[in-house]
């Protein structure tokens, strides 16, 4: 859905964490924002506006609102048919996550449900699922393929992605994610479905279906010499990769993807020194994903203080998926990745604004600054830090994006 963005607005009487370098949250008093054409045009405090603004400004009193970055969501696997509830039982009766997997359950039979359902089906279906997200103040996401596994039903997955981007106010990015499980036509012959799986990108990409490349590398999903294979022909087509890593076992894959300069690597509960400086040295974000850890009942935790030391960057994420984490709140994953991770309320914040856009490519939006996207959301709160401490209930108030109201009070 395409809407042009009013002419200009000035939104004034905020509190503002804007994220900006300098202090604590970024945090401007009795802020002021000046918009045009979806462009933040000037923030700062409201006794520094310029003198000459042009008429005709819409103007809005938040009468000292909180107001943050929009949120965003750097991982999620949101397009796909089915549920697998009969799985969460099993695993309360003793499976394990692997046991299912091995077993034919798990991805392989999201992988039926996907096959199954019509184009239609999964947009509606995905398209509930982003409205919620958006509801709590989400305005871009990214979204993984990977459940349909053929040439045709990965295609139409990242089509159903677009289709959500150009229909919803919301920006999505679209991953390539062929590499999540071998499907049963593929059994003992995981090599020649990667083979398989790297003749669908030039094609994903020619059809502007793909924005990045990830794989899942771990012990039920594929080697680091598959997933090099895959990135190779990711990075030839100029596509930049990510990667699932170290989430089940330690397979060195942070750094395979650290050495091909991956925009992220997500899960890291096995995360090694070695693939923490990979990282570091590379600039890739970390993204912890703490629904899955929780709804896995995992209990080695990602090295955050190792991480924090090294400076690498972490992000905060969802990773919404019918088997390991089937969460809609990013403001929850605040919560726990504060307390099942010990991430401060800053930290964890920046994990779904800052660093959350720049594990998407996204240099224009997760901070409220001059000349940066004018995306952003107002809440019933004093401060940020409630937002992380309370879960539970709905704070979101308005949300602009692209310089438009998309929710209103």
């Amino acid at each position: 859905m395409n809407i042009a963005a009013p002419p200009g607005t000035l939104w004034r009487h905020a509190r503002l964490a804007s994220f900006q370098p300098g202090v604590p949250w970024g945090w401007i008093e009795n802020a002021a924002l000046w918009i045009e054409g979806g462009t933040l045009r000037w923030v700062g405090p409201e006794s520094s506006l310029p003198r000459e603004l042009p008429p005709g400004l819409q103007e809005h009193d938040l009468q000292g609102a909180l107001v943050t970055p929009g949120l965003i969501d750097a991982h999620t696997h949101l397009v796909y048919g089915g549920d697998r509830a009969a799985e969460f039982e099993q695993r309360l009766l003793g499976a394990s996550y692997e046991d299912i997997a091995r077993a034919g359950g798990g991805i392989r039979s999201t992988v039926v449900a996907t096959r199954a359902a019509s184009d239609e089906t999964l947009f509606l279906a995905a398209a509930g699922r982003a409205s919620t997200l958006m509801d709590e103040g989400v305005t871009t996401l990214e979204i993984k393929s990977g459940y349909g596994l053929t040439q045709g039903d990965e295609a139409r997955c990242l089509a159903v992605a677009r289709r959500l981007g150009r229909e919803l106010p919301l920006t999505v990015r679209t991953t390539s994610l062929a590499a999540h499980a071998l499907p049963p036509e593929y059994t003992g012959r995981a090599d020649d479905y990667i083979d398989a799986a790297i003749t669908w990108l030039a094609g994903q990409q020619a059809a502007g279906l793909v924005d990045a490349v990830d794989a899942f590398c771990d012990t039920i999903g594929f080697t680091t010499a598959q997933t090099e294979r895959i990135f190779q022909a990711a990075r030839a087509l100029g596509l930049p990769v990510k990667l699932h890593a170290e989430q089940l076992s330690d397979q060195g894959g942070a750094a395979l993807a650290a050495r091909h300069g991956a925009l992220s690597c997500d899960h890291l509960e096995h995360l090694s020194p070695a693939g923490i400086a990979a990282m570091a040295q590379a600039g890739t974000v970390a993204v912890l994903l703490p629904g899955a850890y929780y709804f896995l009942r995992e209990t080695k935790l990602p090295p955050v203080p190792a991480l924090r030391e090294a400076g690498v960057p972490m992000a905060i994420a969802t990773d919404h998926n019918p088997g390991s984490s089937p969460c809609l709140s990013l403001l929850l994953m605040l919560n726990m990745a504060c307390t099942f991770f010990r991430l401060t309320p800053e930290e964890a914040w920046r994990g779904v604004t800052v660093n959350a856009a720049r594990a998407l490519g996204l240099p224009d939006r997760g901070v409220l600054a001059t000349g940066l996207r004018a995306d952003f959301a107002v809440w019933d709160a004093e401060h940020p830090r409630e937002l992380a401490y309370r879960f539970g209930h709905r704070p979101c108030r308005r949300v602009v994006q692209a310089g438009r109201e998309i929710i209103h009070p």
